[in-house]
């Protein structure tokens, strides 16, 4: 995370929090200084049950929202200095004008400044590699996961 000229008043550290497919998973934390490095892999699995074609799928990842967002460590329950909010299926499956990085899809988005954070918005750079794959149920049925 980027955010050229901001230095945070308050010195307690910075994580940010994914929320994916309804899970909710975070990243170590880090001294809050700018520029911020989570060198880190966050894994989101989820089983669609009953789905069966591809389509389906778009609608129902059109439908669910992820959520991320910068937090500084500030008592008693922390500070929420950024967010980012974008419908599942785009965050997952970016437009194809991005450029190609060593693990995937390299892509920069801005994030949303709190009232608790001063200057410019910061900048998150980060990828997604998506896996959908077949699987079959207990029943017989089929569905994607």
């Amino acid at each position: 995370i980027t955010c050229p000229g901001m230095l945070l008043k308050d010195k307690q550290e910075l994580y940010l929090s994914v929320f994916v497919l309804g899970q909710y998973k975070k990243t170590q934390c880090v001294p809050a200084v700018f520029p911020v490095f989570f060198q880190e892999k966050l894994v989101f699995e989820k089983a669609f049950a009953n789905v069966v074609d591809p389509g389906d799928l778009v609608k129902l990842l059109e439908f669910d929202t992820a959520v991320l967002e910068l937090i500084q460590l500030v008592p008693p329950v922390g500070k929420v200095l950024a967010t980012y909010e974008e419908n599942t299926r785009d965050f997952l499956f970016p437009d194809p004008k991005l450029t190609h990085g060593h693990r995937g899809l390299e892509r920069e988005i801005l994030m949303k400044r709190s009232p608790f954070f001063t200057g410019i918005a910061p900048k998150l750079r980060f990828s997604t590699i998506s896996l959908i794959s077949d699987s079959l149920l207990s029943s017989g049925r089929s569905h994607i996961q």
